[in-house]
């Protein structure tokens, strides 16, 4: 069984995960909302709103990002690291503790 999401690029060794157009555009779709709320964080910033206000934008950002991190490392067990112990390799193991260990 090939893994069609990872695999190791000509440059320099580095790894590198296929995505689908559907995919890539959920993605950065999600990417885009985060962008806008972050530039409202800013104009907050700029017009002097209420620290809490911005507190509570900085958390909402904070969640975004949580969210969006678990969906990555959701499928990149499904695909990645699904494939990678199935052919034997189970240093994956301690890269995924290690990611899971960032994402908190």
């Amino acid at each position: 069984m090939n893994c069609t999401n990872c695999k190791k690029s000509d440059k320099a060794n580095k790894r590198s995960t296929h995505r689908t157009e559907e995919e890539k555009k959920k993605l950065t779709k999600r990417l885009n909302i985060i962008e806008g709320q972050i530039r409202g964080i800013n104009q907050m910033i700029t017009d002097d709103r209420y620290c809490g206000d911005v507190l509570i934008q900085i958390s909402a950002v904070n969640k975004s990002l949580q969210t969006l991190g678990n969906s990555i490392l959701e499928n990149h067990m499904k695909t990645c690291v699904t494939h990678d112990i199935q052919n034997g390799n189970l240093e994956i193991l301690e890269e995924v503790m290690q990611l899971i260990k960032k994402l908190q």
